[in-house]
């Protein structure tokens, strides 16, 4: 048995090697200030890296949002992550919410995002952090800090223009505006856009073609997926040979191999 770590807003479970992290605080729409839900992520992202049984992670909303991103009553009354000096906000925001996309972007297996309804701000965020995401017809996109005269503090501004292009990003992050699912997905923001009570059937099927595959070459082709972003063609040509090496010596390339050659589905034992 796996022993699970202890989250305070969410619900993780387990089951054939895909997580699933659920947010619970849809009394202030899965926000992410004002909640324990950048801790639960953290916490449950540090345990994923560290436990081989693990090949998948999803994220989703319990209720009607996705995450609303920030709290704005805080943003208000200047509270929390929001309130002090210049001084703390900035080092809140460092020691806090930026936290999270450095442990989402040095994540080692895939994580799907299961976009239930608006996904907001930081929210919207937290979704492009992912590496793949779905969406119900419900879902709703927005990054919408200038609209409350703030800039994307927690990477937005990094990781959109990479999912949709620098203009695209330049304006959906200057206008603020909301886009609808159908349009998210034309923009190549949802990989795909299903009826609500298909979302998470949808994204744990996807979870267990994914979980379904040897753990430590997934875990690997993660890796230089993350690493590619970052690095000269010839330097990344030297690791996919390194991570090749690792990968060849493996026993479950042989058993891949074997089970192509004998015409039967693979049987991994993750070593």
């Amino acid at each position: 048995m796996i022993e699970l770590p202890n989250v305070t807003d969410a619900r993780l479970s387990l089951r054939e090697r895909v997580a699933e992290l659920t947010f619970l605080r849809d009394d202030v729409r899965n926000a992410l200030t004002g909640t324990a839900l950048v801790e639960d992520l953290l916490t449950t992202l540090d345990w994923c890296n560290r436990t081989p049984e693990v090949s998948v992670l999803i994220l989703t909303g319990a209720g009607s949002a996705f995450s609303a991103g920030g709290n704005v009553k805080q943003m208000r009354d200047r509270e929390g992550l929001f309130g002090g000096s210049v001084l703390d906000v900035q080092d809140q925001y460092r020691r806090g919410i930026q936290q999270l996309p450095l442990a989402m972007h040095k994540t080692e297996i895939p994580i799907i995002a299961a976009v239930n309804g608006p996904a907001i701000g930081a929210g919207m965020d937290l979704a492009c952090m992912c590496d793949l995401r779905l969406g119900s017809e419900q879902a709703l996109l927005g990054e919408t800090f200038l609209n409350l005269g703030i800039i994307p503090g927690d990477g937005g501004a990094w990781f959109l223009p990479r999912l949709v292009g620098a203009q695209r990003a330049a304006e959906l992050i200057f206008t603020g505006r909301k886009i609808q699912a159908d349009e998210a997905r034309e923009l190549g923001l949802l990989l795909d856009v299903v009826p609500a009570d298909e979302l998470l059937p949808q994204a744990r099927g996807l979870a267990g073609r994914i979980a379904a595959q040897p753990p430590q070459a997934l875990r690997l082709s993660k890796r230089l997926l993350k690493l590619g972003q970052k690095t000269e063609l010839a330097e990344f040509l030297d690791l996919c040979a390194c991570f090749q090496g690792m990968a060849h010596h493996t026993e479950d390339h042989i058993e891949a191999v074997n089970a192509f050659l004998e015409k039967r589905p693979p049987i991994f034992s993750g070593t």
